[in-house]
């Protein structure tokens, strides 16, 4: 006889059976893309929450520049490379703010994350430090991106300037190019700096000078072969350089060789920074 005095065990719960994985191995395979977008956006919307600061108000300082150098000093029936003197620095004009904010944005992120002790919302989420850094980068792309959209459309509209498009290949290739080599620059020195001093140091003293001795207002065709070289040797004058060449078809700088430099620069940053973010320098510690 059946003995009734054993009773058949319950079926086990799911959460029993479940297969947890060892400690340190990866469980989402592949690119977390939900986590990366999820950083995209917060990023994004930081920036974008006080846009009157950080879209629009560099719209209009840029165009005072392309006021001042037009209209104040009477530059304004001057000829640059063939082109009447407000086309030509207008390009440059646009470059110039679409750099400055990649880097401003790059270089603000995680730093006052360390000031502010919130440094672990980037460190403890199931992202890579390709997905980190990636997602840092676009955003300040982003801005970059807006920035110069808002440039553009205040000069399109600004009487006396063209800014038609020639080659839309060189204006999103060097305006890519340009704006990832500053927000790389710009996580280089969130991870760095240890307080906002040492951010404006860099802005000051080394994004500022490279920006404005760029080529941005003028050629540099007409400068001393001495300071000839030293443009060549300035990353920011063949993005900007490159930009303008698609708004206008010329340029004083060989095109296939500033998009190489730029995509070599680029690919060198994204190394350091990958490494150091991965070594935990100056934000584990």
């Amino acid at each position: 006889m059946p003995d009734r005095s054993s009773k058949p065990s319950p079926p086990e719960s799911p959460a029993s059976v479940m297969q947890f994985a060892e400690p340190g191995v990866p469980i989402i395979r592949g690119v977390n893309w939900a986590g990366f977008l999820a950083l995209y956006k917060k990023e994004v919307r930081r920036f974008f929450k006080v846009q009157l600061q950080t879209v629009w108000a560099p719209s209009i300082t840029t165009l005072l520049f392309l006021v001042i150098f037009t209209v104040a000093m009477g530059r304004g029936d001057r000829a640059v490379l063939g082109v009447p003197f407000a086309d030509f620095i207008a390009p440059g004009l646009i470059c110039m703010g679409m750099l400055q904010n990649a880097f401003a944005n790059s270089s603000f992120s995680m730093l006052v994350g360390k000031i502010q002790g919130t440094i672990i919302d980037y460190l403890t989420p199931p992202l890579s430090v390709g997905e980190l850094l990636g997602a840092l980068v676009v955003a300040s792309m982003t801005r970059a991106a807006l920035v110069g959209f808002a440039v553009w459309l205040a000069m399109f509209i600004w009487p006396g300037v063209n800014v038609g498009i020639a080659h839309w290949w060189a204006v999103l290739w060097f305006g890519i190019m340009g704006a990832a080599m500053l927000s790389f620059l710009g996580v280089l020195t969130s991870i760095w700096a240890e307080k906002f001093d040492h951010a404006a140091a860099v802005t000051n003293f080394v994004v500022a000078p490279l920006a404005l001795l760029s080529g941005t207002f003028y050629s540099i065709d007409r400068l001393s072969p001495a300071f000839q070289a030293v443009s060549h040797a300035n990353p920011f004058f063949y993005a900007i350089s490159g930009f303008r060449y698609g708004f206008l078809g010329v340029a004083d700088s060989p095109i296939v060789q500033g998009a190489a430099i730029l995509l070599a620069i680029n690919i060198g940053l994204a190394i350091i920074c990958y490494f150091l973010l991965k070594s935990g320098w100056k934000i584990k510690s």
